[in-house]
């Protein structure tokens, strides 16, 4: 199935935008229904690009069949600007996978090979997507956390500047995501005086002018919902986030593209839990799962405003 029949569009000319006009364009998760409707409702009020990012993981749970019919369903237009991509795939099945289904971007994240057998594998998912015109994504650095059952690194490795021009033109990939000191999972920092190593990217950004970059594991970690999911039985002390002025100021040096998904989930989580605590009487899915919408939606809202600076940009 071809991505233009679901409304979808690669990221190629949203990334020029975002470059020239200097915001990030969001990438959130989702994983079912309540998911999905906020994230795109949110786009659509902050007249916002948006990525509509799946896990390895988020797909399996989902099914390609009823993901694709929840795409259809959401009635997506190409002006919108909206993209399906297939984030962290790990292998070249994978990438063909989530092609074949319609996704209109794929990730192929062979960071945990050495550098030789990382290019290899990224020019082999470059050359099959660009058959389907989708645009791809590959990683240099390693990035530390667990997400999902993926335990990605328990140590992470900057991205080497010396390193990236050599790669992006043997792999002939669309985006980079790099390694500056962010991390998967909700503790991304052990203090608040830990910093990202903007110089890293300020050097690579000068060594690929005008090329894509991206951050994962760049969640900043709302401290309202950690604080109710801890007020209402959950277990997260000490859970912290990146500083948001850091990640504003990433934009400016070519971070096009910011990956959220950690923030979705505790957002989604103090919703259910809190409308649980506060009503331990309810039993009805909906009333709670539109708790966890709302939230979703009002943190997607903030996050398009504040940190990636991509409203009103359609």
């Amino acid at each position: 199935m071809k991505y233009s029949e679901f409304g979808l569009v690669n990221t190629r000319a949203t990334f020029a935008d975002a470059i020239r006009r200097h915001y990030a364009v969001p990438a959130f998760n989702f994983y079912n229904m309540e998911t999905l409707q906020a994230i795109l409702s949110a786009a659509r009020d902050a007249h916002s690009p948006v990525i509509l990012a799946v896990s390895e993981s988020a797909l399996k749970y989902m099914g390609g069949d009823m993901l694709m019919g929840m795409i259809r369903g959401a009635n997506i237009r190409d002006n919108e600007r909206i993209t399906l991509h297939l984030d962290h795939g790990a292998s070249f099945d994978a990438c063909k996978t989530a092609l074949e289904l319609g996704f209109s971007s794929v990730m192929i994240d062979a960071s945990k090979l050495p550098f030789d057998g990382n290019m290899e594998l990224s020019r082999r998912v470059a050359e099959l997507a660009h058959k389907y015109d989708a645009s791809v994504e590959a990683e240099l650095g390693t990035i530390s956390g667990i997400e999902d059952e993926n335990t990605f690194s328990d140590h992470s490795s900057y991205t080497d500047p010396n390193d990236v021009i050599k790669f992006v033109n043997a792999t002939g990939i669309d985006s980079l995501a790099i390694a500056i000191g962010t991390s998967h999972g909700a503790y991304k920092r052990k203090n608040e005086n830990e910093k990202l190593r903007l110089d890293i990217l300020d050097e690579i950004a000068k060594q690929l002018p005008e090329f894509p970059l991206v951050l994962h594991g760049a969640s900043s970690i709302p401290q309202h919902f950690v604080k109710t999911i801890n007020e209402f039985g959950g277990a997260l002390p000490g859970a912290l986030g990146i500083d948001t002025q850091q990640l504003r100021a990433a934009t400016e040096m070519n971070i096009c593209k910011i990956n959220v998904d950690s923030d979705s989930r505790l957002a989604f989580t103090a919703g259910v839990r809190a409308t649980l605590g506060q009503h331990p009487e309810m039993f009805n899915p909906r009333d709670f799962l539109k708790s966890a919408r709302q939230n979703i939606y009002d943190n997607c809202i903030d996050e398009i405003k504040n940190i990636m600076g991509s409203d009103n940009k359609l």
